[in-house]
């Protein structure tokens, strides 16, 4: 099983970004993925999850800092899951992560079992 994270860079605040978590090796339509992120000395934190086809009965749940903000989506087709980042703030700064757990919702890193390696994100002007 491989999940690979992209779509970070430098933005300034108030932009945005989309990231992409691509999956291989697994039957990913049955996976919930979820979007963690780790600061600058600080812990990994749940940012997103999505359980589900993407379509309007899906589950998703967000971290209060980020909701309003971010979007989850997922395309069951291209087995990537997106997560949309806009009104971006300084302290948005970090590695974003997605991993895969096999149950629905999911919000601490022991639910998931797989992990992708890290995209930056930099808020910055």
């Amino acid at each position: 099983v491989q999940l690979q994270a992209s779509g970070g860079g430098l933005v300034q605040p108030g932009g945005s970004l989309r990231l992409s978590c691509t999956a291989s090796g697994l039957t990913f339509s049955r996976w919930t993925v979820g979007w963690f992120r780790q600061g600058p000395g600080k812990e990994r934190e749940f940012v997103a999850v999505i359980t589900g086809d993407g379509g309007p009965t899906s589950y998703v749940d967000y971290e209060n800092s980020v909701r309003g903000r971010f979007t989850i989506t997922r395309d069951n087709i291209k087995d990537t899951v997106y997560l949309q980042m806009n009104s971006l703030k300084p302290e948005d700064t970090a590695v974003y992560y997605c991993a895969a757990r096999k149950w629905v919702g999911g919000r601490r890193r022991m639910d998931y079992e797989y992990w992708g390696q890290g995209t930056q994100v930099t808020v910055s002007s």
